[in-house]
């Protein structure tokens, strides 16, 4: 009998490229149902959709009062979204059940019935947005508590970066797997250097508030007419306000180019045409200070040189494989100091670097560690 397994994630799926890759795996070893917003995505058999007004956390005075009183026991289920999600499920079975995020778990658990449960932690989720005083006050604690309850009896747990997996062990007794945020191989060589020496800097991913891209546009005007700028931006849930703010950063200028967002199976084909992939991300959090993000894996797969800032996985990374250069900090001046140092000799050198390591560094490699997971998971609920 085909194994059925439920993956749950309150994100958009079809557009959440980490989801979207571990369902493409996932779907290897049985009959996929989806839970969460937006349409069917691909790899999907079933997709429950969830209606895009049912948020995943509480938000009726009730909710935020009982957030506010530590009541999460009792507040748990009460999420809009996990409520549309335990309706949809209604009688339904599973062989395995997957949590994306921490803040799945208490529904993973509710409709679970004899299945295994493995917690895929895209972040660390105690601290997932705390630079927002509400989220911070309210939030965090319920983040803490799902953790604290439901990871010791997961059966298995994954998450994104080594650092992150330390503070897991350290704060909940797990001892999550590794499955990076890779994109799949891409069969791409590096794009040739422009014959006036002018370097193409290149960066994608939402327009999200603290995401620091004011400062790589300011950094990309002035290190001077050898170097462009393209953005690749998904706006954030804040009506494009800040995309409209650094619209306005660039004022006009013509060696910066903003473009619309890119599916995620398009980008490392989009992103060849450029030279080096940036981002200066300073650690205003716990997850800004350890993210190794999709975007350095797209930068790869792209054939592209990456340029970072002294961000622990990022620089780990980017040193290992000789891929490009890290600032010692994320100030304008070294941004631009560090523009500025790029050559065409550099640049070239650390795209054949990308190339080299780019079948390492994809996702058809390190789906095994998915694929080993899965296998001991149906093999336990088998058992049992």
């Amino acid at each position: 009998m085909t194994p059925r397994i439920l993956v749950i994630s309150f994100s958009t799926i079809a557009s959440d490229a980490r989801v979207l890759r571990e369902i493409s795996a996932v779907a290897r070893h049985g009959h996929v149902t989806t839970v969460g917003y937006g349409d069917k995505p691909t790899g999907s058999d079933e997709h429950l959709q969830l209606p895009d007004r049912a948020v995943s956390l509480p938000q009726t005075p009730l909710g935020v009062l009982k957030l506010a009183l530590r009541m999460h026991k009792s507040v748990e289920l009460d999420a809009p979204g996990t409520r549309a999600a335990i309706k949809l499920i209604g009688d339904r079975t599973f062989d395995l059940v997957i949590a994306n995020d921490a803040r799945a778990l208490p529904l993973a658990f509710a409709v679970r019935g004899e299945a295994p449960v493995w917690a895929d932690l895209h972040e660390w989720a105690p601290e997932e947005r705390t630079h927002v005083t509400s989220w911070r006050l309210l939030v965090a604690p319920f983040m803490d508590y799902a953790c604290k309850t439901y990871l010791p009896q997961t059966a298995a747990q994954s998450t994104v970066g080594e650092e992150i997996a330390k503070l897991y062990r350290e704060r909940y007794g797990v001892t999550p797997r590794l499955v990076r945020n890779m994109a799949p191989f891409a069969d791409l060589e590096p794009s040739p250097m422009r014959e006036d020496g002018v370097i193409r800097l290149v960066h994608s991913g939402g327009a999200v508030f603290g995401r620091n891209i004011e400062a790589m546009i300011a950094g990309a005007v002035d290190a001077g007419e050898k170097v462009t700028l393209d953005l690749y931006l998904i706006p954030a849930n804040d009506g494009g306000a800040y995309l409209r703010k650094l619209k306005d950063i660039a004022a006009g200028n013509p060696r910066i180019t903003f473009h619309g967002p890119v599916k995620p199976h398009e980008l490392p084909a989009t992103l060849n045409a450029y030279d080096v992939g940036i981002f200066w991300i300073p650690p205003f959090n716990t997850n800004a200070r350890l993210t190794l993000p999709n975007k350095i894996f797209d930068f790869i797969q792209a054939r592209l040189a990456v340029a970072v800032g002294p961000t622990v996985e990022m620089a780990r990374l980017v040193e290992r494989y000789g891929l490009g250069l890290v600032t010692e900090d994320f100030e304008h001046d070294t941004i631009v100091a560090a523009i500025r140092s790029l050559t065409p000799e550099r640049v070239q050198r650390w795209k054949q670097a990308s190339a080299a390591s780019a079948r390492e560094l994809s996702f058809e490699n390190e789906s095994r560690t998915i694929d080993a997971i899965i296998d001991d998971l149906l093999g336990t609920s088998k058992r049992a």
